[in-house]
Protein backbone atom coordinates (compact mmCIF):
# COMPACT_ATOMS: atom_id res chain seq x y z
CA UNK A 1 0.00 0.00 0.00
CA UNK A 2 0.98 3.66 -0.30
CA UNK A 3 -0.34 5.67 2.49
CA UNK A 4 0.68 9.17 4.16
CA UNK A 5 -1.04 9.77 7.47
CA UNK A 6 -0.46 13.52 8.91
CA UNK A 7 -1.48 14.86 11.76
CA UNK A 8 -2.17 18.24 10.58
CA UNK A 9 -3.19 20.48 7.69
CA UNK A 10 -2.28 23.78 8.85
CA UNK A 11 0.69 25.59 9.78
CA UNK A 12 2.16 28.97 9.59
CA UNK A 13 3.44 28.22 6.60
CA UNK A 14 0.29 27.80 4.79
CA UNK A 15 -2.15 24.65 4.07
CA UNK A 16 -0.64 21.80 3.62
CA UNK A 17 2.84 23.74 2.64
CA UNK A 18 4.77 21.30 6.03
CA UNK A 19 3.56 18.24 4.03
CA UNK A 20 4.33 19.08 0.45
CA UNK A 21 7.50 17.36 0.21
CA UNK A 22 6.27 13.77 1.81
CA UNK A 23 3.14 14.56 -0.57
CA UNK A 24 4.87 14.54 -3.87
CA UNK A 25 6.88 11.57 -2.54
CA UNK A 26 3.61 9.79 -2.14
CA UNK A 27 2.49 10.59 -5.47
CA UNK A 28 6.04 10.44 -7.52
CA UNK A 29 4.51 6.97 -9.41
CA UNK A 30 1.66 8.62 -10.57
CA UNK A 31 0.89 10.35 -14.01
CA UNK A 32 0.49 14.14 -13.92
CA UNK A 33 -3.02 14.35 -14.15
CA UNK A 34 -3.45 11.54 -11.60
CA UNK A 35 -7.30 11.36 -10.95
CA UNK A 36 -7.80 12.03 -6.97
CA UNK A 37 -10.48 12.00 -5.18
CA UNK A 38 -11.11 14.47 -2.14
CA UNK A 39 -13.59 13.36 0.91
CA UNK A 40 -15.15 16.27 3.09
CA UNK A 41 -17.25 15.05 5.06
CA UNK A 42 -14.97 15.60 8.38
CA UNK A 43 -15.87 19.35 7.79
CA UNK A 44 -18.97 20.47 10.06
CA UNK A 45 -18.69 23.94 10.00
CA UNK A 46 -16.80 24.13 7.23
CA UNK A 47 -18.85 24.13 3.74
CA UNK A 48 -17.82 21.28 2.30
CA UNK A 49 -17.47 23.00 -1.31
CA UNK A 50 -14.77 25.38 0.22
CA UNK A 51 -13.40 22.62 2.16
CA UNK A 52 -12.84 21.34 -1.67
CA UNK A 53 -11.41 24.79 -3.19
CA UNK A 54 -8.95 24.81 0.00
CA UNK A 55 -7.73 21.53 -0.72
CA UNK A 56 -7.72 22.12 -4.33
CA UNK A 57 -5.56 25.05 -4.18
CA UNK A 58 -3.09 23.69 -1.55
CA UNK A 59 -2.48 20.80 -3.88
CA UNK A 60 -2.62 22.71 -7.55
CA UNK A 61 1.36 22.32 -8.29
CA UNK A 62 1.14 19.17 -8.10
CA UNK A 63 -1.16 18.66 -11.29
CA UNK A 64 -3.91 15.94 -10.16
CA UNK A 65 -7.11 15.95 -11.22
CA UNK A 66 -9.05 16.35 -7.97
CA UNK A 67 -13.24 15.65 -8.07
CA UNK A 68 -14.93 16.34 -4.62
CA UNK A 69 -17.05 13.21 -3.80
CA UNK A 70 -19.73 15.07 -2.65
CA UNK A 71 -20.25 16.61 -5.79
CA UNK A 72 -19.30 13.01 -7.75
CA UNK A 73 -22.65 11.94 -9.87
CA UNK A 74 -21.09 8.49 -9.00
CA UNK A 75 -19.42 8.33 -5.65
CA UNK A 76 -18.76 4.95 -6.38
CA UNK A 77 -17.53 5.22 -9.56
CA UNK A 78 -15.32 8.22 -8.79
CA UNK A 79 -14.10 5.75 -6.02
CA UNK A 80 -12.94 2.94 -8.26
CA UNK A 81 -10.99 5.49 -10.97
CA UNK A 82 -9.04 7.48 -8.57
CA UNK A 83 -5.62 6.87 -8.34
CA UNK A 84 -5.31 9.10 -4.86
CA UNK A 85 -8.09 9.42 -2.48
CA UNK A 86 -7.70 12.03 0.45
CA UNK A 87 -9.40 12.36 3.36
CA UNK A 88 -9.16 15.44 5.06
CA UNK A 89 -9.53 16.55 9.13
CA UNK A 90 -12.31 18.00 11.17
CA UNK A 91 -14.93 15.63 12.89
CA UNK A 92 -13.76 12.26 12.64
CA UNK A 93 -17.65 11.13 13.91
CA UNK A 94 -19.17 13.42 11.31
CA UNK A 95 -16.30 12.11 8.58
CA UNK A 96 -17.37 8.07 9.53
CA UNK A 97 -20.93 8.59 9.87
CA UNK A 98 -21.29 10.14 5.94
CA UNK A 99 -19.28 7.43 4.70
CA UNK A 100 -21.16 4.32 5.85
CA UNK A 101 -24.48 6.40 5.26
CA UNK A 102 -23.30 6.26 1.74
CA UNK A 103 -21.94 2.87 1.98
CA UNK A 104 -18.60 3.98 0.76
CA UNK A 105 -16.22 2.06 3.44
CA UNK A 106 -15.43 -1.32 1.95
CA UNK A 107 -14.74 0.12 -1.46
CA UNK A 108 -12.25 2.95 0.06
CA UNK A 109 -10.16 -0.47 1.87
CA UNK A 110 -10.15 -2.04 -0.84
CA UNK A 111 -9.39 0.57 -3.27
CA UNK A 112 -6.29 1.44 -0.80
CA UNK A 113 -5.22 -2.56 -0.66
CA UNK A 114 -5.57 -3.10 -4.35
CA UNK A 115 -3.22 0.27 -5.11
CA UNK A 116 -4.78 3.46 -4.61
CA UNK A 117 -2.67 6.20 -3.21
CA UNK A 118 -4.53 7.68 0.73
CA UNK A 119 -3.34 11.20 2.05
CA UNK A 120 -5.61 11.66 5.10
CA UNK A 121 -4.78 14.01 7.62
CA UNK A 122 -6.16 14.79 11.47
CA UNK A 123 -9.39 12.74 10.99
CA UNK A 124 -8.52 11.19 7.54
CA UNK A 125 -5.28 9.65 9.64
CA UNK A 126 -7.73 8.20 12.24
CA UNK A 127 -9.65 6.73 9.19
CA UNK A 128 -7.28 4.72 8.46
CA UNK A 129 -7.05 2.53 11.68
CA UNK A 130 -9.01 -0.06 13.23
CA UNK A 131 -11.21 2.18 14.83
CA UNK A 132 -11.76 5.94 15.24
CA UNK A 133 -11.25 5.47 18.86
CA UNK A 134 -8.10 7.45 19.40
CA UNK A 135 -9.71 10.69 17.78
CA UNK A 136 -9.32 14.19 19.72
CA UNK A 137 -12.99 14.58 18.57
CA UNK A 138 -16.39 15.30 20.70
CA UNK A 139 -18.84 12.33 19.13
CA UNK A 140 -21.48 15.18 17.91
CA UNK A 141 -23.08 12.68 15.22
CA UNK A 142 -23.56 8.86 16.05
CA UNK A 143 -21.47 6.88 13.29
CA UNK A 144 -23.14 3.54 13.97
CA UNK A 145 -19.63 1.77 14.49
CA UNK A 146 -16.32 2.88 15.38
CA UNK A 147 -14.93 0.56 13.07
CA UNK A 148 -12.65 2.15 10.24
CA UNK A 149 -10.87 1.12 6.95
CA UNK A 150 -8.24 -0.99 9.34
CA UNK A 151 -5.25 0.42 6.39
CA UNK A 152 -2.95 0.14 9.14
CA UNK A 153 -3.05 -2.67 12.57
CA UNK A 154 -3.18 0.00 15.07
CA UNK A 155 -4.23 3.48 16.04
CA UNK A 156 -2.88 6.78 15.45
CA UNK A 157 -3.79 9.84 17.79
CA UNK A 158 -2.91 12.98 15.54
CA UNK A 159 -1.94 16.76 17.28
CA UNK A 160 -0.69 14.54 20.45
CA UNK A 161 0.69 16.59 23.20
CA UNK A 162 1.15 15.91 26.41
CA UNK A 163 0.87 19.90 27.47
CA UNK A 164 -1.19 20.77 30.63
CA UNK A 165 -2.18 24.20 30.88
CA UNK A 166 -1.96 26.14 34.59
CA UNK A 167 -4.84 25.47 36.39
CA UNK A 168 -6.61 22.52 33.75
CA UNK A 169 -8.17 20.04 36.13
CA UNK A 170 -8.60 17.75 32.98
CA UNK A 171 -7.30 14.52 31.92
CA UNK A 172 -3.78 15.24 29.81
CA UNK A 173 -3.94 13.53 26.53
CA UNK A 174 -1.76 11.05 27.88
CA UNK A 175 -3.81 10.01 30.94
CA UNK A 176 -6.93 9.73 28.00
CA UNK A 177 -4.28 7.37 25.98
CA UNK A 178 -3.50 5.14 28.95
CA UNK A 179 -7.12 4.74 29.66
CA UNK A 180 -7.64 3.54 25.99
CA UNK A 181 -4.37 1.04 26.20
CA UNK A 182 -6.06 -0.09 29.96
CA UNK A 183 -9.32 -1.02 27.63
CA UNK A 184 -7.25 -2.46 24.56
CA UNK A 185 -3.78 -3.54 26.14
CA UNK A 186 -2.80 -5.63 23.03
CA UNK A 187 -3.60 -2.25 20.58
CA UNK A 188 -0.54 0.37 19.94
CA UNK A 189 -1.14 3.84 19.38
CA UNK A 190 0.99 6.16 17.96
CA UNK A 191 0.93 9.35 18.82
CA UNK A 192 1.86 11.87 16.45
CA UNK A 193 2.83 15.77 17.07
CA UNK A 194 2.05 18.81 14.88
CA UNK A 195 4.37 18.52 12.06
CA UNK A 196 5.08 15.13 11.38
CA UNK A 197 3.33 11.89 9.67
CA UNK A 198 3.56 8.33 8.84
CA UNK A 199 4.40 7.34 5.83
CA UNK A 200 3.50 3.74 4.71
CA UNK A 201 4.60 1.63 1.73
CA UNK A 202 4.29 -2.51 1.38
CA UNK A 203 8.03 -2.43 2.54
CA UNK A 204 7.46 -0.48 6.07
CA UNK A 205 6.69 2.50 7.87
CA UNK A 206 8.72 5.81 8.19
CA UNK A 207 7.90 8.88 10.09
CA UNK A 208 8.68 12.26 8.48
CA UNK A 209 8.70 15.18 9.93
CA UNK A 210 11.20 16.99 12.75
CA UNK A 211 9.43 15.73 15.35
CA UNK A 212 9.32 12.40 17.45
CA UNK A 213 6.43 10.51 17.98
CA UNK A 214 5.50 8.75 21.13
CA UNK A 215 4.29 5.10 21.02
CA UNK A 216 1.84 3.66 23.63
CA UNK A 217 0.71 -0.19 24.58
CA UNK A 218 -0.61 -1.61 27.47
CA UNK A 219 0.89 -0.82 30.58
CA UNK A 220 4.18 -0.27 29.32
CA UNK A 221 6.04 3.33 29.70
CA UNK A 222 5.28 5.14 26.38
CA UNK A 223 8.24 4.50 23.86
CA UNK A 224 10.04 7.49 21.79
CA UNK A 225 10.20 6.76 18.31
CA UNK A 226 12.79 9.13 16.01
CA UNK A 227 12.36 10.55 12.72
CA UNK A 228 13.23 7.92 10.15
CA UNK A 229 12.06 3.92 9.62
CA UNK A 230 9.90 2.84 12.74
CA UNK A 231 8.24 -0.74 13.36
CA UNK A 232 5.15 -0.09 15.44
CA UNK A 233 3.66 -3.73 16.66
CA UNK A 234 2.30 -5.30 19.77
Amino acid sequence: MNLLLLSNSSSEAGYLVHALPAIRELGQALPADASAVFVPFAGVTRDWDDYATLVGDALADLGWNIQPLHRAEDPVAALEAASVIIVGGGNTFNLLRELRRRELMPLMARRVREGASYLGWSAGSNLACPTICTTNDMPIVDPGSFDALALVPFQINPHYTNAHPPGHRGETRMQRLAEFCAASPAMPVLGLPEGTGLRVRDDGMELVGPHDATLFLGRREPAVLRPGKVEVSA
